[in-house]
């Protein structure tokens, strides 16, 4: 590299840090990340874009280049319940098209297909993008430090600025020591990509409950549907094993679900990974010389589907300050930090009250469910919107702990 001193450093070149990388490089930053992948693996996560967080790449000037990769909008959703009949749970269909008025609704696309995306718009817009870097080593403070292996040789940068951007196993947040806080694991989630599915409406996602099993359904380009299965971590057993991708396949023979057959026609065409479902989060996300962004920063439980949202809020807000300071000193970023924590502390509230009402099984949990869904059907304040409006939206008294205790009463 004939230029071993850039601007910026991102260390990860997944969603956050492309994204990052395309709005800096577009306004003439040099800009220099780090991708130990070669190729994009399925994540088995990250492909539901809340419409805030649709509304936070129009903001970019991306939200184009998602379209162009397939992403597709969900219209309605409709909550196939063992608490209901389908007809029933039809006649409750969510209209999603009304949450945000830029966005007609969430969008849903395969998680390769973003980072690509996002990997050929920061190269187009002038970012110097490693693909395969290795044994990335990090060094905070005024002059950051960077160092790793590429293609055989052994490259040092120092940038003014080190981001990191690898996800929630980050090196960087590993290496630099920040302190990570984190909820009690509580339950397990896993997803599968399924092929074949034509019968399942492009426009429909469906969440719901059944027996031991808290599912969420959503549609992708052509004839894809992403299978996400929520499970307790005494059936952690259940979906193990050579022959686990049928297994998940055939949980969603489920009676609430009309269109079951049609999934289970499907052909699997990707793996099948669990994991813990809980909130970890960093207080502050900023050291000397050195700032962090999406999962990297901490991550909400996924049950509740906020991560890529959160990412482009991440990206717009960091990226705006960069562009209008010049010291890009750790005080600069102050803004971010807090309305970062004020964020994360409401999405927080929102998923501890999303597994306990959906992702716990027996008689007892089912009727708080339906408790639930009725209040919420008839108007009673709730957090659960801010999922879809952005936590910002709902004033401070949905994330009360009195607010929560009616209404699961």
């Amino acid at each position: 590299m004939s230029n071993l001193s850039p601007e910026i450093v991102i260390v990860g070149g997944g969603v956050g840090g492309g994204t990052l990388a395309t709005v800096l490089a577009r306004n003439g930053i040099g800009v220099v990340v780090l991708e130990r992948e070669t190729t994009y693996p399925d994540r088995v996560r990250g492909e539901f874009v809340a419409p805030w967080g649709v509304a936070e790449f129009k903001r970019l000037g991306l939200l184009d280049l998602l379209y162009e990769r397939g992403g597709i909008h969900t219209k309605r959703n409709i909550p196939y319940d063992e608490n209901l009949s389908p007809e029933q749970a039809e006649q409750r269909a969510f209209d999603l098209t009304k949450m945000h008025p830029d966005a007609p609704g969430p969008l849903c696309i395969g998680h390769p297909s973003m980072c690509n995306a996002f990997a050929e718009s920061a190269l187009s817009a002038g970012a110097v993008f490693l693909k395969g870097a290795k044994d990335i080593d990090c060094v905070r403070g005024n002059s950051p430090l960077v160092s790793f292996s590429h293609e055989g040789k052994k490259i040092e940068l120092k940038p003014r600025l080190l981001i990191g951007a690898d996800g929630r196993n980050s090196v960087v947040r590993r290496q630099l020591g920040f302190r990570t806080e984190a909820d009690e694991p509580h339950n397990l989630l896993g997803g599968l990509l399924v092929a074949n599915v034509p019968d399942w409406p492009r426009e429909m996602q469906a969440i719901g409950t059944e027996d031991r099993l808290h599912y969420l359904i959503f549609p992708q380009g052509k004839d894809l549907v992403r299978l996400y299965a929520c499970y307790g971590f005494p059936d952690r057993g259940r979906f193990t094993g050579p022959n686990k991708t049928e297994r998940v396949l055939q949980a969603f023979r489920l009676n609430c679900l009309p269109l079951a057959d049609a999934i289970l026609a499907g052909t699997p065409i990707g793996p099948f990974y669990s994991y813990s479902n809980e909130d970890h989060w960093i207080d502050d996300p900023t050291a000397s010389g050195v700032v962090l962004i999406g999962d990297a920063a901490g991550h909400n439980d996924p049950v509740t589907g906020q991560g890529v949202s959160i990412t482009a809020r991440d990206v717009r807000l960091v990226s705006q300050i960069l562009l209008s300071k010049h010291s890009w000193a750790q005080d600069d970023f102050v803004p971010y930090v807090e309305e970062r924590r004020e964020r994360m502390r409401r999405l927080r509230i929102v998923g501890r009250l999303a597994a306990k009402v959906r992702v716990e099984f027996g008689p007892d949990a089912r009727d708080r469910r339906a408790r639930v869904a009725q209040r919420f059907a008839a108007g009673q304040l709730s957090p659960s919107l801010a999922t879809l409006v952005g936590p910002e939206k709902l004033p401070p008294e949905a994330y009360l702990p009195e607010t929560i205790a009616k209404l699961i009463a």
